[in-house]
């Protein structure tokens, strides 16, 4: 009987999990869907300029911005250490993680499913009072002193040397290319959004870049989804009443709504689990008896997880990690617990704590029809991936290959050359992970490399670095080629401009054509190159290092990129 109640228990564990996989899988395709889109149709190129303090209206950037990008935990906790260390303020960057991981589609869409509509909405309404709280309690609470300190580890290890190159920074160029995408932004008027949205919403090669998004962020987070459905099937069967009682208090009023508040984001600090995971342990936790606010705060509290812990402290320091620590916990708290006071007084709290789905089984009825419906779309999706090349896409794009989340190359938080080849990553954590592991450089290496880095850079990291600059021949600003959103092709020879209004007075002028062509002939020889090494611009005039590899010349910024390079060249 013993052996046949575990058995029970078992079977019945992994029955409950699936049965809350099946009741959201279309929810699951449909949100990973939106967000990819959304990833796709949104550039991040400039939030760094957009976040330069935490003022409410800076701060509300960083949450719509949040909104839009990967709900991974690990990659919100990169792209905030990216924005960061490009000069971003330090709150709006923890508001924009904040919202990558709390005001998502999926994660919504998941809770409207599991848990009903006043979870849904908690989780949005209780998000932003997070953020307010997170601005207001972290401007107090940490110093300038101990963000700047931060500041300078996360642009460089060390404090004084760039740790891709071990180049003191005072003696880096600062010549490098001078980008005026703001001004480019600010010639734009609304009209020609509008236009240009439209545009991009018939581009198939964009579908393509959201349906990749949408597949690489589903398999970066499979893990974690199927630890939680499978950690919260066992738990609404086999934990007893008994044990959800000796952790949570109950009965006790306004302080049970205090004590379970305060240790809903324990509980996920010792889960381990992030993101989407959360959410079907929150629906264990609920009917295990935690009240309305523990729950809530903690759905929040994924940004505490042990692991990500680790990264904070690495990132910022013991000391920055510590209180970041102690106000996430602090906010999330408080916030789980104001949503609770703000929704009892209407009477929209829930009580009934049945999860909806658990062992109703597999029937024809509503959900079995979406998840048909949404299946064919996934489909969809796959095949829209898988010729994203030949649609056009993949241009800027690359997929990280620890994580498998698509990256975009522009933002990517950590890259490394390896054999003739950028590899991107969505972490310093992944990054690492590949450093420490032979067997997946191995596996990197059998495959096309336009796989891992981007398709334009993947075709020749020669002319990337022959050509990384070029000259409006009107305004005689600096444009980087990468980025340059305007461009005329007269005679073959491509001209780059700054913004729309020089690209228009050179289109209409023969005699301004005609002498460029003049000076193109006489600038023929580029006067830049880029380290393959640490990327840094180097002064080709200048340049103390260089290297003759196959009739190709690479200039370096220092001794130590030299020989790396050429140590790598070796192994080839």
């Amino acid at each position: 009987m013993i052996y046949l109640s575990i058995y029970s228990k078992f079977v019945g564990g992994a029955e409950e999990a699936f049965f809350m996989l099946w009741n959201t899988a279309w929810a699951l395709v449909l949100g990973f869907g939106i967000s990819g889109a959304v990833q796709s149709f949104v550039t991040r190129k400039e939030m760094e300029k957009v976040l330069g303090d935490h003022k409410p209206k800076t701060v509300a950037k960083a949450s719509l911005l949040g909104m839009v990008s990967s709900s991974c935990s690990y990659a919100a906790s990169a792209m905030a250490k990216s924005l960061f260390s490009k000069g971003a303020d330090f709150l709006s960057a923890m508001a924009f993680m904040f919202a990558s991981t709390n005001l998502v589609i999926e994660l919504g869409i998941v809770l409207l499913i599991l848990l009903g509509w006043p979870f849904f909405a908690a989780e949005f309404i209780g998000g932003a009072v997070m953020i307010i709280l997170l601005v207001g309690i972290g401007a107090a609470v940490i110093s300038s002193a101990t963000i700047t300190k931060a500041r300078e580890r996360v642009q460089s290890p060390e404090g004084a040397f760039d740790p891709s190159c071990a180049t003191p920074l005072s003696l880096q160029s600062s010549s490098g290319p001078h980008i005026h995408v703001a001004e480019t932004i600010e010639t734009t008027n609304s009209a020609e959004e509008d236009v240009s949205l439209k545009k991009r919403l018939r581009n198939p090669a964009l579908w393509s870049d959201g349906a990749n998004y949408a597949l690489s962020d589903l398999k970066m987070l499979r893990k974690e989804m199927l630890i939680g459905f499978v950690v919260a099937g066992y738990l609404a069967t086999i934990v007893p009443a008994s044990v959800w009682s000796a952790v949570f208090m109950s009965g006790h009023g306004i302080f049970t709504e205090i004590e379970n508040a305060l240790v809903g984001p324990v509980i996920a600090f010792l889960s381990f689990v992030c993101s989407v995971g959360n959410i079907p342990l929150a629906a264990a936790l609920w009917t295990g008896g935690i009240s309305f606010g523990g729950v809530v705060s903690f759905i929040f509290a994924d940004l505490v997880a042990f692991p990500l812990v680790m990264i904070y402290r690495k990132l910022y320091g013991t000391k920055l990690a510590i209180q970041l620590v102690l106000v996430f916990w602090l906010v999330m708290s408080i916030a789980g617990f104001l949503v609770e006071q703000i929704f009892s007084p209407l009477g929209i709290t829930p009580t009934d704590r049945k999860i909806g789905v658990l062992s109703k089984g597999v029937s024809l009825n509503y959900t079995t029809y979406l998840n048909i419906i949404f299946l064919l779309i996934f489909a969809g999706m796959i095949w829209l991936a898988r010729n994203r090349v030949r649609l056009g896409g993949g241009h800027g794009y690359a997929i990280d290959p620890v994580c498998k989340m698509q990256v975009e190359t522009a933002n990517a938080p950590a890259k490394m050359y390896l054999d003739g080849t950028w590899i991107y990553f969505c972490s310093d954590n992944c990054k690492e992970r590949f450093e420490k592991s032979p067997e997946l450089q191995r596996k990197t290496a059998t495959v096309p490399a336009s796989q891992y880095t981007d398709l334009e850079t993947s075709k020749t990291i020669t002319a990337t670095m022959q050509a990384s600059q070029a000259v409006d021949p009107i305004c005689a600003m600096t444009v980087d080629i990468a980025t340059a959103k305007y461009m005329s092709n007269v005679d073959d020879t491509i001209y780059y401009f700054c913004c729309s209004g020089c690209k228009e007075k050179f289109d209409s002028s023969p005699e301004i054509q005609k002498q460029a062509a003049v000076t193109a002939k006489e600038d023929d020889m580029p006067k830049t190159a880029v380290d393959p090494i640490c990327a840094m611009t180097v002064d080709i005039a200048t340049a103390k290092y260089m290297s003759n590899v196959d009739d190709t010349i690479y200039y370096f910024c220092c001794s130590g990129c030299k020989e790396k390079f050429l140590a790598q060249s070796k192994k080839q």
